[in-house]
């Protein structure tokens, strides 16, 4: 027992000289010591230490021998701590600055990387989800070569689809709102967007659905032109899908929806 606190009183009395011995070399004025340092912490992966003392000697070492290295080291010590929004914007600058060196296909590669890895769920805003797309397909533009762009090309197919999925649910919503007229025009702008999607035979039905919806809660004078466009979506749907598990709904509504027509045209003949 008593050797046990012994260890951890030498343990703590350690780690308080380190941090005392750390604190006067964030305080120097001797940049070599402080860059010799950093790059020690570094290779100890104590990324804390070796960030704080990198913020104040990379715009000192900028455009010596030292700053390709350093910026390097720099983008990847945000990006092992999981700073993944910062180790993106560093990664990124770290190639427009060096591209030409050996890193630069690691640094391009990494900066779409964080953004695919920060991409949020489908539900939230994909301006991150745009960003990384954009930067993987800018890889594999720019290294058609690597053994990295198979990797690059399946993380670009799984965001494609992450946005797919957000388009499709923000039509669904629109259509549970009751908007149907909002959901028509967003489920039509999906079909043109996305014509192999897997949620294709869906969209089709709720387009069908929405005209109906629609047109039950419209003034008379719009309500044949509705009816009429929802039977001509269900032909398309029924000719496509015969076997769907929406047939027999998609039936009912054309059966309704013709009736009207009908009654309308006996109305007008009358």
């Amino acid at each position: 027992m008593l050797k046990s606190a012994r260890f951890i009183l030498l343990l703590g009395i350690i780690f308080l000289l380190g941090s005392c011995q750390f604190q006067k070399l964030m305080k120097s004025s001797d940049y070599e010591e402080k860059y010799a340092m950093a790059i020690q912490y570094y290779d100890k992966q104590d990324y804390n230490r070796a960030l704080q003392l990198m913020d104040q000697i990379v715009p000192i070492f900028k455009g010596t021998d030292k700053a390709q290295e350093l910026e390097y080291m720099y983008a990847n010590s945000y990006f092992m701590q999981a700073d993944f929004v910062l180790a993106s914007y560093y990664f990124k600058r770290y190639y427009k600055s060096y591209p030409r060196s050996e890193k630069a296909e690691d640094a391009l590669y990494f900066s779409a990387y964080c953004n695919y890895i920060d991409s949020p769920r489908p539900s939230l805003d994909q301006e991150t989800t745009r960003a990384a797309i954009q930067s993987m397909k800018l890889f594999m533009v720019r290294f058609p070569d690597s053994e990295k762009v198979d990797g690059a090309s399946a993380i670009v197919e799984e965001l494609e689809k992450k946005l797919e999925e957000k388009e499709y649910n923000i039509a669904k919503q629109y259509y549970k709102m009751e908007d149907y007229n909002a959901a028509i025009t967003s489920f039509q702008t999906y079909l043109k967007n996305y014509p192999n999607s897997e949620f294709r035979e869906d969209v089709m039905f709720y387009v069908l659905k929405s005209y109906y919806d629609f047109a039950l809660l419209s003034f008379s004078a719009k309500q044949e032109e509705r009816f009429t466009k929802s039977v001509s979506y269900y032909v398309d749907f029924v000719a496509l899908y015969p076997e769907s598990n929406y047939r027999k709904k998609a039936d009912e509504i054309h059966k309704e929806a013709s009736r009207y027509i009908g009654r309308s045209l006996n109305e007008e003949i009358n």
